[in-house]
């Protein structure tokens, strides 16, 4: 009975109908080929060595040489074909789990490390596709082979073919015992090939963190155990795998053996001639190999199955809500916060506790606080990354969770104190998400964000390559591409978190104003740690403990001499010193 993720896997090859009937064709010449040996051996024997030659010694090398290129062929045939089924099907499965991973919300990838995201997209589905490949190839071409064989015997000699048939029920028994050992040990397997592929990533993006404070050894020492477990699971699949061949060879001696008595005595009595016997050990040794393979398919059937549940596992996660209306037009950006509260799945303390707050179009928010205070937290609701556990949020009067989400962001431009860079030109890092860039905006957002000088230093301009997160450009720099891409965005509505904490003073000032143009008749929410790039904000909410302490302009918050004024008196202090 077919498992669901197998029934899900039949269905992926639906589209190939045509495609696997030709292989299974090509599989039936192959099988149908392997009994015209042992025949051509019995006539051989029976017709050219035991009296006079009645055919033409030139049709032996004829034969021979003809059922070989036969097989050949339908070999290569079957084998193209299920290749060209097999990727074509490892493509679909890979670009359903990549589809997916875009879609989740971002709790998974809290929970998630990247190292197995990585394995479950190169390395599962790999397996999967050998499974598909190698046991339907097996199990299709090697049990036509059997039974084309078993034919055979039980033409030339019914009485010695039951002897032979001993075999399949034991190795049946053989299969079934490692079968259960093998999927636990594939399964665990893959969830240590995960943390290896995790220790891999970690360590080739924090190399400046391993050199500067010694941590080679350390990641020696993790790499190491990993991959001394990866190496462990994998003696034990292959001592539990390879403890088959022995017994099946037993298996086949022992039976061997006792069809070479029973055809002795056969051949005492006159019932059965030597190219009978010779055809039929030659039929019964074939025989063996197709067994073999048929035997062989339960380690990649493990393997296989362990991985289809991972990918599936993964493909099935729920993905971020799809429903809601997109919203008409523009945003005017006016953000209502009523009675909001949000904890994160599996806490139970709240990160933000009953919080009310109107900004109006056009009004710069800044957010200030202790770390942990909920600033970070609160600016996640809104693009809709968490859903508020009880209030609500509100877009121009309309409940975000009523608007689509595609729509939702697309009226929001953010930049992250964490600059997330791409692999691709300076150009299309600027222009990102947009389906037809504009070279004019590119070009106007690039001199907004003052980043001539940069393109000008670069070998291609803005058509150089900015390499792994923008590793061609320094820290500052990296910050203005991110402040170019909201530019050119031109969303009525920005985050800036800590949007300027990459950046020397000079260059500070300079993508101050450019920011300070950008956010004019903008909805701008301002997390701030340096009191100084905020005193010009209309409001500062000052959060403590997920809650709001105190809110009101810069110098009202100083006269209060409360929270706010706490944290300016001790920043100043220390710029002071």
């Amino acid at each position: 009975m077919l498992t669901p993720d197998l029934k899900r896997l039949t269905a992926l090859h639906a589209p190939y109908k045509k495609h696997l009937a030709l292989a299974l064709l090509a599989m039936v010449v192959t099988a149908a080929t392997e009994p015209l040996l042992p025949y051509a051996l019995k006539l051989l024997l029976d017709n050219g060595f035991g009296g006079k030659v009645n055919f033409s010694f030139w049709l032996v090398p004829l034969i021979v040489i003809g059922i070989f290129a036969m097989r050949g062929a339908s070999t290569f045939a079957s084998s193209y074909l299920m290749s060209y089924v097999s990727t074509r099907i490892l493509n679909e499965l890979r670009r359903r789990m990549f589809a997916s991973m875009l879609n989740l919300p971002i709790d998974f990838y809290n929970t998630h490390t990247v190292g197995k995201v990585i394995n479950s997209i190169m390395f599962e589905v790999q397996q999967i596709i050998e499974m598909v490949t190698k046991v339907f190839t097996s199990i299709v071409r090697s049990s036509l082979t059997v039974l084309g064989l078993l034919a055979w015997l039980l033409y030339l000699n019914w009485v010695l073919t039951l002897v032979t048939l001993v075999l399949l029920p034991l190795l049946t028994i053989v299969v079934r015992t490692t079968g259960k050992r093998l999927k636990k040990l594939n399964r665990d397997s893959l969830a240590v090939n995960a943390e290896l592929t995790q220790v891999i990533e970690e360590t080739t993006r924090a190399q400046q963190v391993i050199k500067i404070f010694g941590g080679q050894e350390y990641e020696k020492s993790r790499f190491e155990e990993r991959a001394e477990q990866l190496r462990r699971y994998s003696m034990r699949m292959t001592t539990t795998f390879s403890a088959t061949v022995p017994i099946t060879q037993v298996i086949t001696a022992a039976a061997v053996a006792l069809v070479i008595v029973m055809a002795l005595f056969q051949s005492e009595q006159g019932q059965i001639t030597v190219g009978g016997f010779v055809s039929f050990i030659t039929a019964m040794l074939m025989l063996l190999t197709p067994l073999k393979q048929l035997a062989e398919v339960n380690g990649p059937l493990q393997r296989g199955m362990a991985a289809a549940e991972e990918v599936f596992q993964l493909i099935d996660k729920t993905p971020e809500r799809t429903g809601g209306k997109p919203l008409a037009g523009r945003s005017k950006g006016r953000i209502e916060f009523k009675d909001v509260s949000f904890a994160y799945p599996g806490h139970q303390e709240p990160a933000l506790r009953h919080i009310d707050l109107s900004i109006a179009p056009g009004q710069t928010v800044a957010f200030v606080g202790m770390s942990g205070g909920g600033k970070s937290t609160l600016v996640s609701l809104l693009p809709g990354f968490y859903s508020a556990s009880s209030g609500e949020i509100l877009l121009d009067g309309q409940n975000i969770d009523a608007i689509a989400l595609t729509s939702l962001r697309s009226q929001i431009a953010m930049v992250s104190q964490q600059v997330v860079l791409f692999d691709d030109t300076l150009a299309a890092n600027i222009a990102y998400g947009d389906a037809a860039p504009d070279r004019q905006r590119i070009e106007a957002a690039a001199a907004a964000a003052f980043l001539s000088d940069v393109i000008d230093g670069l070998p291609d301009g803005l058509e150089t390559r900015l390499g792994d997160n923008g590793s061609r450009l320094s820290g500052g720099q990296r910050q203005r591409v991110a402040i170019a891409r909201a530019i050119y965005k031109d969303a009525p509505i920005l985050i800036l978190d800590e949007a300027t904490s990459a950046l020397d003073t000079e260059a500070e000032r300079a993508v101050q104003a450019a920011l300070e143009h950008l956010m004019q008749g903008k909805t701008t929410l301002v997390i701030a740690h340096r009191l100084s790039t905020i005193e010009r904000a209309d409001r500062i909410v000052v959060l403590s403990h997920g809650k709001i302490m105190e809110t009101g302009s810069h110098q009202q918050l100083l006269d209060a001499n409360g929270a706010y004024a706490n944290l300016h008196r001790l920043q100043f202090s220390q710029q002071v010193v």
